[in-house]
């Protein structure tokens, strides 16, 4: 029989997953979801999913995977709505950020398997990464369908402890934000230097792309990558080396870190 699984919130993240499973062969009869924006389930209309509703009654009853893809502070009251529905067997995937299994547990009513995800903005044109911790009454076939619905946005990984889900909101949750605030920085000099506004961010975007695109296709390293690029005396050398100056690794290092902290003391307040 094949396999149904409901969204709770039908935000950016959830219309690119649903677009996605579609993408992959899911048929849309397979796939429902629930949302108070009628504006938002109208958006997927065009999918072809004809089980919306902005009322989660009867929605969930008989699925395989919720996916519970709403705001962290309405989270008590998104499952409370569903916590008494789900089959036993089902399993509850989380991407709501912060949000600890343990927590999660005490807004379920039955006894369903809980999955914790990780994803980030890219993630809404089907280039995220996402990454998902599996409680211990997670089976083979959860983790499969779970994995379904994340493929279907981007690439994803698993971590062997909830707790490393901190480390993977300071990479990849927010890691997006870094690259962005470098993306502006470069092309902000850029026009400092001459050029026209449209020229550096469209030469700095292209840049930042065909960077991503080459590490990813290369079986080189990203440090060799990095020193292919680097000539003895010459400009990327000089660049390089006013960025280690002023300490470049280590102001990266750092809000990497204050990230994963926030990430843990808001995981404690939610716990």
């Amino acid at each position: 029989m094949s396999p149904q699984i409901a969204f709770l919130g039908a935000g950016n993240m959830a219309t690119a997953m649903i677009t996605g499973l579609i993408a992959q062969g899911f048929s849309p009869t397979q796939l429902r979801a629930c949302d108070p924006s009628e504006d938002a389930l109208s958006r997927l209309e065009a999918t072809g999913l004809t089980q919306l509703s902005t009322s989660p009654e009867s929605l969930f009853a008989d699925v395989d995977l919720a996916v519970l893809a709403v705001k962290p502070q309405v989270v008590p009251d998104a499952l409370s709505s569903i916590g008494h529905e789900l089959n036993a067997g089902a399993a509850l995937l989380s991407i709501a950020a912060g949000i600890p299994i343990s927590s999660l547990r005490r807004h379920v009513e039955t006894d369903v398997a809980v999955i914790r995800c990780m994803p980030n903005t890219p993630a809404m044109i089907g280039l995220g990464a996402s990454a998902l911790y599996a409680g211990d009454d997670v089976t083979g076939d959860h983790r499969v369908l779970a994995e379904q619905v994340t493929n279907a946005a981007g690439t994803t990984v698993w971590v062997a402890s909830e707790d490393l889900l901190d480390a993977v909101t300071a990479v990849s949750g927010s890691g997006p934000a870094y690259f962005f605030a470098l993306i502006e920085a470069v092309a902000r000099a850029g026009t400092e230097l001459g050029l026209d506004e449209k020229v550096a961010m469209s030469l700095t975007l292209q840049t930042a792309m065909g960077a991503a695109a080459l590490a990813q296709q290369s079986d080189d390293g990203v440090a060799k990558l990095r020193e292919n690029v680097t000539s003895p005396g010459g400009t990327t050398e000089q660049a390089l080396r006013s960025l280690q100056s002023n300490q470049f690794e280590a102001i990266v290092s750092e809000a990497v870190k204050q990230c994963a902290a926030r990430a843990e003391a808001l995981g404690k307040e939610f716990g």
